[in-house]
């Protein structure tokens, strides 16, 4: 039996294991020069630890161009069992004692849901060890990092798909704390009552096919000028919002659905999408992967061929 997960390297006491949720998972037994990543080191940008233990690290592909060279440059101070968030494509660089071990997530930036600007964002500060969900997820990760290689199967695929998600959900609180539009009424930036309804019905609506701009801002008594406002003010589009929410409806049900037999595009017609050469197009441009691989990857049923 073809194993989910593939070692790819274990040169120079680093691990470097693929996953078929496109997760890749590096594990070294001190610290490197530089963490893994594809593009020049961005000299504005420095991560330093002074003790050893384990780190952990989440670089995200895709990121874009790196707002930090337009910034003054940023020591962040790290603690074993933070978890910090880069840029792949421009890693920050690293100052740590040799026997610091890394653990080190490589995962598309469309998979964990974020925008290019998300990113800048999420690398200003790492998610510390005794924060709430540092505090939950940092164990977890760290042991996932260090036995998803060795795992049957179908554990490894989920454990995988799991990981993505979590590392999701990981980065969504992280915005959620400074994102303009998410704080309490009466506070600077807090989303209004007027877009909050919108959400709500954006949310209500995905189903309709015609769901669009002119709908949603008649629905509300207001112009599509100022709905598109709304929209900019939280740093996205009308289009782009329901895309992604749609995506991420039949995320959930393609998971589902292996259980419930549905076709893609089944589950693609109920959730807006009329064509379902369009919506494997989104999805994998949005995820990384074809509809079919995500369903059988997160069935594990299934084998995925790795890119």
């Amino acid at each position: 039996m073809t194993s989910d997960i593939s070692t790819i390297g274990t040169e120079g006491g680093e691990k470097v294991c693929r996953t078929p949720m496109g997760l890749d998972i590096v594990v070294t037994r001190e610290a490197p020069a530089r963490l893994p990543g594809a593009g020049p080191l961005s000299q504005a940008h420095r991560l330093v630890a002074h003790g050893g233990g384990a780190y952990l690290f989440v670089g995200i592909r895709g990121g874009g161009t790196d707002a930090s060279v337009t910034r003054r440059p940023q020591e962040v101070l790290l603690g074993p069992g933070d978890i910090c968030f880069y840029a792949a494509d421009r890693p920050p660089v690293l100052r740590l004692p040799r026997n610091a071990r890394l653990k080190v997530f490589l995962v598309r930036r469309e998979a964990l849901g974020l925008e290019e600007h998300d990113v800048h964002r999420l690398t200003a500060a790492p998610v510390g060890r005794s924060s709430r969900l540092g505090g939950l997820l940092s164990p977890f990760l760290s042991e996932l990092a260090d036995t998803v290689s060795s795992s049957q199967p179908s554990v490894g695929g989920m454990l995988a798909r799991n990981a993505v998600n979590l590392l999701a959900t990981l980065a969504t609180d992280q915005l959620g704390r400074d994102r303009p539009g998410t704080g309490t009424a009466g506070t600077p930036g807090a989303r209004s009552p007027l877009l909050s309804r919108v959400l709500e019905y954006v949310d209500a609506h995905l189903a309709d096919a015609d769901l669009c701009p002119e709908v949603i801002a008649g629905a509300h008594h207001i112009s599509v000028r100022y709905l598109h406002k709304l929209f900019q003010e939280e740093g996205t589009t009308v289009g782009r919002w329901i895309q992604r929410r749609r995506l991420e409806e039949c995320r959930r049900d393609l998971v589902q659905g292996v259980r419930g037999r549905q076709t893609i595009a089944a589950v693609a017609g109920r959730w807006g999408f009329l064509s379902a050469t369009h919506f494997s197009r989104v999805f994998r441009a949005a995820y990384g992967m074809s509809p079919s691989e995500w369903r059988d990857t997160s069935g594990g049923s299934a084998r995925v061929r790795l890119r």
